[in-house]
């Protein structure tokens, strides 16, 4: 077994003692190589799409198709949940810039912003702009809030453990699911394959116009969710820009890490949780373990 088998292997087994299904993928984006775990498993995107609706409105803009000054009225979300933030928790309603939707959307991970967004460009035209900028493998199907109708909202917060319950037990062995935004068929899709090639055309030379390309990466740059991989990744002599995803069982992060000596890795970690509960702080430090461990091997060969 090389050494590289076997840091596999040793991951795998945590991921399945901690309760985790992940797939995952690192790549050093000077040099191409990469090491991963199932990277072409496509899982349903949750948040991580409003990447993908970053990178079409700031190319939008760019063309002069949209004014990113434009104000739009935007309705409260008035979501009591948890999870959502920003505009899907006002109460009232909002008049809002595109490019200040673009923040909320993309560093706060606002749904309501998100949804503002998608009414200028729908899923399907995000969609082929990605593949216009020679992105492929991502599908946007639908906009945000269509994920927050799953079954968390039918339960009060003692009987969140039974929707994580059915988002366990209601798949198929084709990736099809009783919850239709678990069902890859129907949701947004991403493998970590694609989303590393959507984060390396972002950071490298790429079809993606260096002025898209450089606006998207400051919005992730100031991601504020920064409890899952940044611990791991965040240093004096290092940057972490990110956006993560969370829908029911499946927790994703995707980023890239710059270091101080000119090194880039690009990571994707997309995760299913066998454990029927919402709150899995464990969870988090596990794939954040595991994506860093193979991002320090991939550094060290």
């Amino acid at each position: 077994m090389t050494g590289t088998e076997a840091v596999l292997a040793d991951m795998r087994r945590q991921l399945r003692d901690g309760g985790l299904r992940g797939c995952l993928l690192v790549r050093d984006l000077r040099s191409g190589e990469e090491v991963g775990i199932e990277p072409d498993v496509a899982l349903p995107a949750a948040s991580l799409v409003k990447v993908p609706l970053a990178l079409a409105t700031a190319e939008r803009v760019r063309r002069g198709e949209l004014d990113g000054a434009t104000a739009l009225d935007v309705p409260p979300g008035r979501i009591t949940t948890p999870g959502p933030t920003g505009l899907s928790r006002f109460r009232h309603p909002a008049r809002i810039a595109i490019d200040d939707l673009l923040y909320l959307s993309t560093c706060v991970s606002d749904g309501s912003a998100a949804d503002a967004l998608f009414g200028l460009t729908p899923p399907a035209r995000v969609t082929a702009l990605l593949q216009e900028c020679g992105v492929d493998g991502i599908t946007v199907r639908h906009s945000v809030s269509e994920l927050s109708d799953t079954p968390v909202e039918r339960f009060d917060a003692d009987g969140a453990h039974l929707a994580h319950a059915l988002a366990i037990d209601s798949g198929t062995g084709g990736r099809g699911h009783r919850v239709p935004q678990l069902d890859t068929t129907r949701a947004s899709t991403g493998t970590a394959r694609s989303w590393v090639g959507l984060l390396q055309a972002l950071w490298t030379p790429s079809p993606v116009h260096p002025e898209v390309a450089g606006r998207v990466r400051g919005l992730m740059a100031h991601n504020v969710l920064r409890h899952r991989l940044a611990p791991d990744f965040d240093s004096d002599a290092a940057t972490w820009s990110s956006k993560t995803g969370t829908l029911l069982n499946l927790r994703h992060e995707i980023g890239v890490v710059e270091h101080a000596d000119g090194q880039a890795f690009a990571v994707a970690a997309l995760t299913e949780s066998l454990v029927p509960a919402a709150t899995q702080p464990g969870a988090d430090a596990l794939m954040a373990h595991v994506a860093r461990t193979l991002r320090d091997h991939l550094r060290q060969l």
